[in-house]
């Protein structure tokens, strides 16, 4: 029987169990995971948000898809544009680690309010240092480093940056750090793509 795990995956932790240097936090410290547990995805290690985790191959793969969207929300660095917003919801080239990479039509909207999220460890400069404003942004694609690349592209370099949602499951009420085990990473796809398909 496989399992599945929802992490708020904290700033400062890699998105593995296992690191190269010892000084790297890693997500076995956050919760004791069965063995063959596998994150989906990856988050960097001064990202947060949204982690799925399983010992499934096929839910990873599934997760992975672009039949999912994955959701973020990102503090910019400066007061956005609707120019701005217009650009990176048409697509703009970033450069990926081979080559340049036009990316998708995506869903752009600035945030009026500031998210409710947990504190950060490391605190974001304030407003001392010049204003800021956040978007939600959602891609159905995942390049390295995307949603930063793709903010600094037109200007606006992310300060914080928090994986909200992928697909139907979402981190709202969640603390950093914690974890919670489901019978099944409800996507909300439809039932010939859910993660319980037949061999």
């Amino acid at each position: 029987m496989h399992r599945h795990f929802i992490l708020f995956k904290p700033y400062g932790y890699v998105s593995q169990f296992v690191s190269e240097t010892k000084k790297k936090r890693v997500l076995g410290e956050l919760h004791d995971f069965p063995e063959g547990t596998m994150a989906i995805g990856r988050l960097d290690e001064a990202s947060e948000g949204l982690l799925l985790l399983t010992t499934d191959g096929k839910a990873s793969e599934l997760v992975r898809s672009s039949k999912v969207e994955k959701e973020y929300y990102a503090q910019v660095d400066g007061l956005i544009t609707e120019e701005a917003i217009r650009q990176l919801r048409t697509g703009i080239e970033i450069r990926t680690e081979k080559e340049l990479h036009l990316t998708r039509p995506c869903a752009v909207q600035k945030l009026e309010a500031t998210p409710e999220l947990p504190e950060r460890a490391r605190r974001i400069r304030d407003e001392r240092h010049g204003p800021s404003s956040w978007i939600s942004i959602t891609l159905t694609e995942g390049k390295f480093r995307q949603v930063r690349k793709m903010t600094a592209a037109v200007g606006f370099p992310t300060l914080r940056l928090v994986r909200a949602r992928i697909g139907n499951i979402t981190v709202v009420g969640m603390a950093a750090g914690e974890t919670l085990e489901v019978e099944r990473l409800d996507l909300g796809l439809p039932a010939e793509t859910h993660l319980h398909m037949p061999r």
